[in-house]
């Protein structure tokens, strides 16, 4: 099942993302301030359709991750609405979001695979006939994170997003760990609400106001601490 064009960035273009101007002048230490500025020129990378390593290497990557034992057909193919682009080509929905959003896929099929695969199989629970489509829904998770986090600005100026840097500080890949998360999360509020495919950019709103409120307790040192981490190893 697919969906149509504006599913991909979505919510992310209705969503504001809440500031407060008493955190703008918190200082950053020489760590977190690298990583930072590492992170955003990340942000800032397209996704290219004619280079190599995005094209031919990091979406064969994913497919063999995603379907180890299924031959690839090419790099423009029906099976690739197995994953759940939207159309056979799935450089067109990369356009969204940048190479991040294919890079945060790759990491999460790489680091938690069972993780990875229990949503892109859509196993456990109650789901519902019109699901939602798995890789359109991970770049949207992308467009969540980097909105939420405040990450276009030059550092963030909201309280999760704050709280964030110190997990970047501890964890150069906060933001791929934070990613898988995320996407957990939102799996795990789809079956809470018996969401159907209409259903998608509540779950994910629903899923981004949960995630801020784990980013502002005073106890998250590191990714692990967050109570949503677990979801991982289910």
């Amino acid at each position: 099942m697919v969906g149509p064009r504006s599913w991909v960035g979505g919510l992310f273009n209705r969503s504001s993302n809440k500031r407060n101007e008493k955190f703008i002048d918190y200082p950053l230490c020489p760590l977190q301030e690298q990583r930072l500025q590492r992170l955003q020129e990340r942000l800032q990378v397209p996704f290219e359709e004619t280079r190599p390593d995005h094209q031919q290497e990091a979406l064969r990557a994913l497919w063999h991750a995603a379907f180890p034992n299924i031959a690839f057909k090419g790099l423009i193919s029906e099976q690739w609405k197995e994953m759940g682009w939207q159309g056979p080509n799935p450089s067109t929905d990369f356009r969204g979001c940048g190479l991040i959003s294919l890079e945060n896929l790759l990491f999460f099929s790489r680091t938690y695979p069972a993780s990875f695969h229990r949503l892109l199989f859509k196993q456990g629970g109650k789901r519902a006939a019109w699901e939602y489509p798995f890789a359109v829904a991970g770049i949207n998770v992308s467009f969540m994170l980097i909105q939420m986090l405040d990450l276009s600005s030059v550092k963030p100026r909201c309280l999760p997003g704050i709280n964030f840097i110190k997990l970047l500080g501890d964890d150069e890949k906060a933001f791929d760990e934070l990613y898988c998360i995320a996407f957990e999360m939102m799996d795990a509020q789809w079956l809470a609400m018996n969401a159907s495919y209409m259903d998608f950019n509540e779950v994910l709103q629903v899923t981004r106001t949960q995630l801020e409120r784990e980013l502002s307790l005073e106890d998250i040192n590191s990714i692990q601490d967050l109570p949503a981490y677990n979801l991982l190893y289910q």
